[in-house]
């Protein structure tokens, strides 16, 4: 009888160590099923500009609205780089898209409060005209040129070509400038034998207006002429990120630069879709429009070294035309984002 107490004991003993575990288990199980429904995703606050600087945005963006993206975006759209600086400032964005000068710009002010993650656009400037006689840079000397806003980046980066294919910009050349590029398009509509520097889309809108118009030149390519293989890029667009969003999560900044990659090259891929987006989205007015112009946007997602490099030569052929043009002075090293491998 002691020994069947014994082996009963024993046998019991047994099952209760059995269930004990099996009910650890089970809450362990249970925890850390409630710790992951628990995560929640952090809206990451995303402005952009309402230019080919947001064009490799705009699948990402749609992907989102939808419910596809990795994290949650909120998207703010704005006319001026002026409005997007305040709100980083404040706080009230977490990653923007700017036009290159105006992100060292905001690096001034943020007393390096900033970092830029990735470019998005190259160089998107064309010199359009119905002249036929002009086939390379030298035969602009004694031409009248129409631009954009003195003392801007159209203005510094043919200052810039132009000296650097020994034109005087200022004495031997006549540049006749505009506040708005639709001024210079419809100019050039109306007189196709004038010479007009342009970004796009406006190239292809003025082009669609006057069949005697057409590209004459292809700034980023001259641009590059002048730079070389290993030299900077003509950087019409970055994204960058406020460092305190940037330390405290910045997992889900690399999760934005994984979709923002993706969806640039969505862009450049399916231009049909690309093209859609685009109108919808009130950055080019009609869709035959779109189609011709953004495979000519240089859409691109560039990072790291490849990115310092580029930008960084970019910025100081500006300072040294203005220092004003990026802030006074040119960004430091952390400027810089490299992430590491």
């Amino acid at each position: 009888m002691k020994k069947q107490n014994t082996k009963w004991k024993q046998l019991m003993g047994k099952v209760t160590a059995v269930a004990l575990s099996l009910a650890m288990t089970g809450a362990l199980l249970t925890g850390c099923g409630s710790n992951k429904a628990s995560e929640e995703k952090i809206t990451v606050k995303v402005g952009a500009l309402k230019g080919a600087t947001t064009l490799g945005l705009l699948p990402l963006q749609d992907k989102a609205a939808n419910g596809g993206a990795n994290e949650n975006y909120e998207f703010s759209m704005m006319t001026a780089a002026d409005e997007l600086l305040p709100l980083m400032i404040k706080g009230e964005l977490d990653i923007a898209l700017l036009p290159s000068n105006v992100a060292s710009v905001l690096y001034q002010k943020t007393n390096g409060g900033v970092t830029v993650i990735d470019i998005n656009t190259l160089g998107v400037l064309y010199m359009v005209s119905g002249d036929s006689s002009i086939g390379s840079v030298a035969d602009l000397a004694g031409k009248t040129i129409y631009l954009t806003g003195k003392g801007t980046t159209p203005d510094y980066v043919l200052h810039y070509i132009l000296n650097g294919n020994g034109i005087d910009a200022d004495q031997d050349c006549t540049l006749e400038y505009r506040s708005e590029a639709t001024e210079v398009a419809a100019l050039l509509a109306e007189n196709s034998d004038a010479i007009g520097l342009l970004p796009q889309p406006f190239v292809t809108a003025a082009c669609a207006q006057n069949d005697a118009l057409s590209v004459i030149m292809d700034m980023n390519a001259e641009w590059e002429k002048l730079q070389g293989e290993n030299g900077s890029r003509f950087v019409t667009g970055v994204t960058v990120v406020r460092n305190e969003f940037l330390q405290e999560h910045e997992n889900a900044v690399a999760a934005f630069m994984e979709e923002h990659k993706a969806s640039a090259e969505s862009m450049n891929t399916d231009v049909e879709n690309g093209a859609k987006l685009a109108v919808a989205s009130e950055i080019i007015a009609k869709e035959p429009i779109a189609l011709k112009a953004i495979p000519k946007c240089n859409i691109t997602y560039i990072d790291g070294n490849e990115m310092k490099q580029a930008l960084s030569g970019y910025l100081q052929v500006l300072y040294e035309q203005n220092p004003e043009s990026v802030g006074g002075a040119l960004p430091q090293d952390d400027f810089y984002y490299i992430a590491e491998k």
